[in-house]
């Protein structure tokens, strides 16, 4: 008998290790086509004009491209959605390695007071609007996380506890996509017409431009202060993806609890991927990175993303995106305004 015991979990053992191989084996397919995608984008920035993109909106524009013209293949399903979950949780982890609290606190008490305000206060305006405009609660939700926060970065972090259709990701995408390149080439004209200086503006243009990449070109415009300005203000900003998301998905517990959701609590994501991104931070404040070493980390980080919204890509239809109608584009349109002025008049009372 107990050998009868012993084969039986043998065979149990062989058929879970062919299981997780053959698990393996399948993700392959859409992990080289991800990464593909993501290395041409970083490839298609050395093109002139296009390096004002992030690689993380060329990946997603070329998996929407490439879904909506000759279709995803099959064979590469697995790795997509591998690409969408486990690749996109440790691209989130490992920008926590951009931070320090030592930034934080360069920012000052008043700095992180108006960076807070404007978040909290943009993301209920967006939510507030967006309900009376008649945009769908989720899509609502990733336009306001995108532009409250920090773009695409913020946009597909949140949908991990949002759970929204992959056609919701890309047009929130496409939302803070197109506001914050019109805020890049916009806000370097702004500083002689508002009488800003180079620390005002910098923190002006970290607290409300969507997307890193287009805090950086807009600040540094105005000069080495501005820039280093917008790049702290910015990055605390980021911080702050971390609570912001863990509330999100208590939200989301209780609203499947309150019974809104057809899917059970248990079935609700929790964001503690979350954790992995504030011990990041932590470890980045008590270690010094090499900057050489620190430049491949935010390198890796980008091509990891860009990896992930190409899998957002390759699984979006652009005739659900039509069929989403301009009212989205308005609610993006609007809560530009609304963080870009905001984000201004609390510094002009604030100083």
């Amino acid at each position: 008998m107990p050998e009868t015991t012993s084969q039986t979990r043998d065979l149990q053992n062989s058929i879970a290790a062919q299981s997780s191989r053959s698990s393996v084996a399948a993700i392959w397919p859409g992990l080289l086509l991800c990464s593909g995608i993501a290395a041409a984008s970083f490839g298609l920035r050395e093109l002139p004009g296009v390096a004002i993109f992030s690689p993380m909106i060329l990946a997603i524009a070329l998996g929407i491209a490439l879904h909506n013209s000759i279709g995803t293949p099959s064979l590469a399903k697995a790795g997509v959605t591998f690409c969408l979950r486990r690749v996109l949780r440790v691209a989130i982890i490992l920008l926590g390695l951009q931070l320090t609290a030592e930034q934080v606190i360069d920012v000052g008490a008043g700095g992180i007071a108006i960076i807070a305000a404007t978040l909290v206060c943009t993301f209920l305006f967006t939510m507030w609007l967006g309900q009376k405009l008649g945009v769908e609660r989720k899509l609502s939700e990733l336009i306001a996380a995108g532009t409250s926060i920090c773009g695409a970065s913020a946009v597909i972090a949140t949908n991990t506890v949002t759970d929204a259709p992959d056609e919701d990701v890309a047009y929130a995408v496409a939302c803070v996509t197109v506001f914050g390149s019109i805020a890049m080439f916009v806000y370097p004209l702004m500083p002689g017409v508002l009488h800003l200086d180079a620390h005002a503006y910098g923190l002006w243009a970290g607290a409300s431009i969507h997307e890193i990449a287009q805090v950086m070109a807009a600040a540094y415009q105005d000069g080495q202060q501005a820039g280093d300005a917008a790049a702290i203000a910015k990055l605390s900003r980021v911080a702050m993806l971390a609570p912001v998301v863990i509330v999100l998905g208590i939200l989301a517990t209780q609203r499947s609890r309150s019974g809104n959701q057809t899917r059970s609590p248990s079935n609700v994501p929790m964001p503690w991927f979350v954790l992995g991104f504030i011990a990041m931070v932590g470890v980045n404040s008590l270690v010094t990175v090499p900057a050489e070493a620190k430049a491949l980390i935010v390198a890796l980080t980008t091509f990891l993303l860009s990896m992930a919204l190409a899998a957002m890509g390759l699984e979006t239809d652009i005739a659900k995106l039509r069929a989403k109608g301009v009212r989205p584009l308005l609610l993006g349109f609007a809560a530009f305004l609304f963080v870009a002025t905001f984000s201004l008049c609390l510094i002009e009372t604030v100083g």
